[in-house]
């Protein structure tokens, strides 16, 4: 039975489940790849291929690529279509893969990521890739532009939150260019947008202890609405807000990345 849902695509049925939309608009996948620039001295990875229309561009421009690909009835296709023996395809889910088993000793380069993103897993997603950037150079998505704008937002803005926090804490984040639903077979109901994620250095990270930081960031966002001083009540006092230069009267929205690493700090002492 054909699920109303889903489409047919290059033979292939789009399964809603995968959170397939296919980027089939020549004139995007080739702009995404501008984008990149790629290499030949790149480690590329690209996480659901789909019907491989952004592989078919990188795969002669690297020096190797990695597919990681959660539908088993796209493998053969990709394996029939690309024949290179610099290609390795990874039948797994990218929530759960170790990006960090393609860095060898032989191969030691840092990965760079490109993915048309399923919306449904884009910030779980996310958050696992944040886990393993010593070993990524840079990474470019295809998310619901709304994501993009939530993680690219700065204080005092209606989009500004935990993931604007922590993907800016950890990362520098640049929205590149929006994609239109037309772009894709089947359409998506909403606009989509290319984001740049390129992970900071050691050295910039500041935070004492990051595990405390993202719990304070998730307490104060739990209830945007109240202030920071009833958000953080049970972490901290006014007047040690106040110590820290932070008016205990503002909303989390209207913090700066700053103020919450400096709280974080003063705690971790």
């Amino acid at each position: 039975m054909v699920n109303k849902n889903s489409k047919v695509v290059q033979g292939h049925q789009a399964r809603k489940r995968f959170g397939q939309n296919f980027l089939t608009d020549s004139f995007y996948i080739n702009r995404i790849v501008t984008a990149i620039n790629p290499t030949a001295e790149d480690q590329m990875v690209e996480i659901g291929p789909g019907l491989g229309a952004i592989t078919e561009l990188l795969i002669d421009q690297v020096g190797s690529l990695d597919l990681v690909e959660l539908d088993k009835d796209l493998i053969p296709r990709l394996k029939n279509k690309f024949k290179q023996t610099h290609l390795n395809i990874h039948h797994s889910d990218a929530l759960k893969f170790d990006f960090s088993s393609l860095v060898t000793k032989e191969n030691n380069n840092k990965l760079r990521i490109v993915g048309n993103l399923p919306y449904n897993i884009s910030t779980p997603l996310i958050f696992h890739l944040l886990s393993y950037r010593e070993h990524i150079q840079d990474m470019y998505f295809m998310l619901q532009k709304e994501v993009v704008e939530r993680i690219c937002a700065t204080s005092n803005s209606k989009t500004y939150g935990r993931l604007s926090i922590m993907s800016q804490y950890y990362c520098h984040a640049e929205m590149l260019f929006t994609v239109p639903p037309g772009a894709f077979q089947p359409a998506p109901k909403v606009d989509s947008a290319i984001i740049k994620l390129t992970p900071r250095s050691e050295a910039e990270l500041s935070a004492k202890d990051p595990k405390l930081l993202a719990e304070l960031v998730t307490a104060s966002f739990n209830q945007r609405r109240k202030t920071i001083r009833n958000n953080l009540k049970k972490h901290i006092s006014e007047a040690d807000l106040k110590s820290l230069d932070i008016n205990p009267g503002e909303r989390p929205e209207n913090l700066e990345i700053q103020d919450f690493i400096n709280i974080a700090n003063f705690l971790f002492k």
